[in-house]
């Protein structure tokens, strides 16, 4: 959700095509509370400090279907950025995953501290690069166009709509001064964006679109995605500037890329969100 986020959405399905509750079945498993991850990292692979004893402190920004899956940090059990939180946790040999709410303005500013890292769908960008620290890329991102169903909008006419994003994501300048709609909305936050196009007040939101496509999923057919721009946009977790564990969890990172680990949690908790296959939404350009 942008603003947000090197396993890229596109392939992480074309890898695919292409946690059992804690302890399930694997040999490298600590036997930590993970949820519903299946975990499979190898314990004790890598060495850090966390900000609280015991636990892997993460924050993000909720609600985020399929990347967070729950409302509140302690209805969470699942996902795909959950379950990485809970490898990454496992390899750390820290027996579970404490989840922070917090608001995305302030998590890509810097103005959070005492927690580990945060994944929240986060693009890396060189501002925010500039108060924050970021992880190895982890997933690719393209941006989106939700729209009502059946609206008409097409990549001839998108300009002359209006156009909406939410504060501190990526999608703000891209709408502002990039495709320089008829008029442009920033809202708060990722619930009342969507809430300003079913109500009317603007006719397309903007966002990653794997995030968009979960939405237009939970509306049962109100809202769909129409199209996405081609951004080369990456996901990457941040860390608190300076931070003493950031190659350690760079490499934890880098191993559930190679071992095809974050590919899986694509296939398993993504795809399922999405309700369709991300290589399908046609690609758009700017006229």
């Amino acid at each position: 959700m942008l603003l947000k986020r090197t396993i890229g959405l596109m392939s992480a399905f074309a890898i695919a095509t292409t946690l059992a509750a804690c302890g399930g079945g694997s040999s490298n498993s600590s036997g930590g509370n993970f949820g519903d991850c299946n975990v499979t990292s190898k314990a004790n692979s890598i060495k850090i400090t966390p900000a609280k004893a015991g636990t892997l402190t993460v924050e993000t920004t909720l609600p985020a279907q399929g990347w967070w899956n729950g409302t509140t940090p302690q209805s969470i059990k699942s996902g795909y950025e959950y379950c990485m939180a809970a490898e990454l946790a496992n390899m750390a040999g820290l027996d579970s995953v404490t989840v922070k709410n917090v608001s995305f303005d302030q998590l890509v500013a810097g103005r959070t501290n005492s927690f580990d890292l945060a994944l929240a769908e986060i693009s890396i960008t060189p501002e925010r690069a500039k108060v924050v620290d970021f992880s190895t890329p982890y997933f690719d991102s393209n941006i989106g166009v939700l729209v009502k169903k059946g609206s008409g909008i097409t990549q001839d006419n998108i300009q002359s709509k209006s156009c909406a994003a939410y504060s501190g994501t990526t999608s703000v300048p891209f709408i502002q001064d990039q495709l320089k709609c008829a008029s442009n909305k920033v809202y708060p936050d990722s619930q009342t964006l969507y809430q300003g196009l079913l109500s009317g007040q603007v006719d397309a939101d903007f966002l990653d679109t794997a995030i968009v496509l979960a939405e237009a999923k939970s509306t049962g057919g109100q809202l769909e995605v129409v199209g996405q721009y081609k951004t080369g946009e990456k996901y990457g977790a941040i860390y608190p500037k300076g931070s003493a564990n950031e190659d350690a969890l760079n490499q934890g990172i880098k191993t559930l890329i190679d071992d095809g680990t974050l590919a899986k949690f694509s296939t398993t908790y993504l795809g399922a969100a999405f309700g369709g296959d991300p290589n399908k939404v046609p690609f758009w350009t700017i006229k």
